[in-house]
């Protein structure tokens, strides 16, 4: 995908596949993801030294991996991770939008729909069928960011309700 720069209230902003070998890249994963786990929404626990560590490394090794980042004046201010999956109905692949994280001081310009827009070229140029993702029943502001870029709660039947998202957690992580 084409790297895209934008200027927004004398802002630079760019948004980017991330090349995660690249420590400016590398880091910046790390920043946000840590910055997300800090918030509420995000558990409100940072991440271990062992993410920190590793993340950048493990996702680069998955091929189904695709991250998106976003700077304002150089600074990361948004990621965007997505992971490819399979849909069996319709028999296509699907791209789920794993982890969706614009910092604090960057909300509300809009961060999140440009690297949506991105997420959902990267699922074209991929012939996904759709994007999936999770949202949180109290985050009602990235309900809306999602509603307004065209997202809406899965149902096959409305007479057997919308679908919900389920954990078994199968090991502790490290620390």
């Amino acid at each position: 995908m084409i790297d895209k720069t934008e200027t927004q209230n004398q802002s630079m902003i760019e948004v980017v596949n991330a090349d995660l070998p690249t420590p400016h890249h590398a880091n910046a994963v790390v920043q946000l993801m840590n910055q997300y786990a800090l918030d509420p929404m995000g558990g409100g626990k940072g991440l271990s030294e062992y993410v920190k560590a590793n993340l950048p490394a493990e996702l680069a090794k998955r091929r189904t991996a695709h991250v998106i980042l976003a700077f304002v004046d150089a600074e990361p201010a948004g990621l965007i991770i997505c992971l490819e999956g399979f849909s069996t109905f319709a028999c296509k692949p699907l791209l789920n939008i794993h982890d969706v994280i614009v910092a604090q001081p960057h909300r509300g310009n809009g961060l999140s729909k440009l690297m949506l827009q991105e997420a959902e070229a990267i699922a074209l140029d991929l012939g996904c069928c759709k994007l999936t993702l999770e949202v949180l029943e109290g985050n009602h502001i990235a309900q809306q960011a999602y509603e307004a870029f065209g997202f809406s709660g899965y149902e096959l039947d409305p007479q057997m309700g919308k679908a919900l998202f389920w954990e078994k957690k199968l090991c502790t992580p490290p620390v």
